[in-house]
């Protein structure tokens, strides 16, 4: 569909609670639409995820992609394209992990931000069908950013010691390789 211009840090929008995409509104063209959005504006920002609050959009849904040989996150098993309508989130092993996480939304900024290493995800694709999956590592952690976006919260505001928050000149130079 489009490319649409990502929203950033200090936009209210991306501090707005998402709402749940209707049953009615499943399998629609409209929520289509959001879905192809999202899609291409990721891939044109070479994220691993949005969410639609980053757009804009106030409906629960976010997509998710890591695609093989992403430069960025080298090591990230791939998953193929997943899209979240009305993600729920339910912590299996709440063992922290650390991860350095960026934004799309945050650009030019990287965090250190502990997570639980171990999730179930239940939502919907955009026809209804429901799905369960069970990310672990860095996959769990990628779920919960993209999820916690449609809660209106950014990873900056899970970062624990702002010591380990650097600017990404500075993370690739001081932080990468530890």
């Amino acid at each position: 569909m489009s490319v649409r211009r990502i929203l950033r840090m200090g936009h209210p929008d991306l501090r707005r609670v998402c709402h749940p995409v209707a049953d009615g509104d499943f399998d629609s063209a409209g929520l289509q639409a959001l879905v192809d959005d999202l899609v291409d504006t990721m891939h044109a920002s070479e994220g691993l995820g949005l969410a639609a609050a980053q757009i804009g959009d106030t409906r629960r849904v976010a997509v998710i992609e890591i695609q093989p040989g992403n430069t960025r996150y080298p090591d990230a098993v791939p998953t193929g394209r997943l899209v979240l309508v009305n993600p729920v989130v339910t912590v299996l092993d709440p063992t922290p992990q650390r991860y350095w996480e960026g934004c799309l939304s945050v650009p030019g900024l990287r965090g250190e931000v502990a997570r639980p290493r171990h999730i179930a995800v239940d939502y919907h694709e955009p026809d209804g069908t429901p799905r369960h999956l069970e990310p672990e590592g860095f996959l769990a952690t990628v779920f919960q950013h993209e999820i916690d976006h449609l809660d209106g919260t950014l990873f900056i505001d899970r970062v624990t010691d702002t010591t380990r928050l650097a600017f990404l000149d500075e993370y690739r130079e001081f932080h990468a390789e530890a």
